[in-house]
């Protein structure tokens, strides 16, 4: 029988100390006259005014994705001890992201030219192009520098909301991607993604379409009265199909308009303000024909589905949410259960089943994961499980403690 991997193989390891992502901090390091042992990430170290690195000890620092003035200062660099790894030419997207996306970031380009036009489309077309999920060995090697970038700047940007809230503060949310909006079911997981920001949880989805939308939307809406939400899902209901992805991205833009998130959300490490504005999600370009959710506060976005995948389940230790879904929900469901089963990162939350007939009847898990959770290592885990009809009843299984 497989065991788990040891604590400190999976615990992210808090490396922020070595790491340089801004400017500001950048110059202020350097004025010490040594970057010896640290990373700089991402940097435009080309823009004015040019930093004077001649004199500057950089023996054992990796320069990762910037850009400097010249070819020539690179490999003085690299002379002097550095190791320097240039971002690629071509791509449309960074090769080491210092931060996460936000909504705006992934929607640039739409008032311009339509869909077509987006970061997020031109990204996704770029990734078709050069071999989608198979791609060849220079944008494999683009793409897991990205993702590496995204993972570190996942961890910056929850690394404050755990600190001072815990793991059993972050639930998620899963469920099916093609749920139009208006229906029932969008409408309960926007209210639960509502009432769980409103009790001081952070709501992490991942990042679709469907249920994954409506729960980032009640997280961004929040600090709003309830009949704003009804009143902001009246108005996305207008385009309910995610097909129809000019109509369906153009009514997001609307609503974002319309209830503009709170301003002043900067990317500062540590700042949380985005977790109050629509709280986190972590999608896909392997699922870049689904239009982007623009509801979230930031977006971990990935090519690695499978990386994506483990980590919304490794952060949701306050419990997870599932609302009627497939085969890609029902995955979760049981990688989910993997990770508890074994302890794998600690203790979770409550699994709480939206729809009690879908889950006993058209696709009765429950039967499954009781008695598999029951035979835990760590004791009998099945009072985990819950099913519900009642989003408020969920509500209360989450936010219990």
């Amino acid at each position: 029988m497989p065991t788990p991997p040891p604590a400190d193989v999976i615990e992210p390891t808090d490396t922020s100390s070595l790491e340089i992502e801004t400017r500001s901090a950048f110059d202020q390091r350097l004025t010490t006259g040594t970057l010896a042992g640290l990373t700089v990430q991402g940097l435009r170290l080309d823009l004015d005014p040019v930093p004077d690195l001649a004199r500057t000890e950089v023996t054992g620092t990796l320069f990762v994705g910037c850009r400097f003035a010249s070819r020539e200062v690179g490999a003085d660099l690299v002379r002097r001890g550095a190791n320097v790894v240039p971002p690629f030419s071509g791509l449309p997207y960074p090769t080491q992201p210092s931060h996460l996306y936000t909504p705006d970031d992934l929607a640039a380009g739409f008032a311009e030219g339509g869909f077509t036009a987006m970061y997020d489309t031109r990204v996704y077309e770029h990734f078709r192009a050069h071999g989608g999920a198979l791609p060849d060995v220079r944008e494999a090697l683009g793409q897991r520098l990205h993702d590496h970038g995204v993972d570190n700047a996942l961890v910056d940007a929850t690394r404050a909301w755990l600190a001072a809230r815990g793991p059993q503060s972050v639930v998620g949310v899963m469920g099916g991607h093609a749920v139009p909006r208006g229906s029932v079911p969008y409408r309960m997981a926007a209210v639960l993604g509502w009432e769980l920001a409103r009790a001081d949880r952070l709501v992490v989805t991942g990042g679709g379409p469907g249920v994954m939308e409506a729960a980032n939307l009640g997280a961004y809406l929040s600090t709003r009265p309830a009949e704003e939400l009804t009143e902001a899902i009246d108005l996305l209901a207008t385009a309910p199909d995610f097909t129809d992805h000019e109509r369906y991205t153009a009514a997001a833009l609307e609503v974002r308009a319309r209830w503009a998130a709170p301003s002043g959300v900067p990317r500062q490490r540590g700042d949380l303000g985005w977790a109050r504005a629509g709280g986190l999600a972590i999608p896909t370009w392997l699922y870049g024909h689904e239009p982007a959710n623009l509801f979230a506060g930031r977006i971990a976005k990935y090519f690695s589905n499978a990386i994506r995948e483990d980590t919304i389940l490794r952060l949701a230790r306050g419990g997870i949410v599932f609302a009627p879904g497939r085969a890609g929900t029902v995955q979760e469901v049981f990688q989910a259960a993997t990770k508890t089963y074994y302890g794998t990162d600690g203790a979770s939350g409550a699994y709480v089943f939206l729809d009690r007939a879908y889950w006993t009847r058209e696709l009765p898990v429950e039967s499954l994961l009781r008695p598999l959770l029951a035979a835990s290592p760590f004791g009998d885990l099945s009072g985990t499980v819950h099913l519900t009809d009642d989003v408020r009843e969920a509500i209360r299984l989450l936010t219990a403690g």
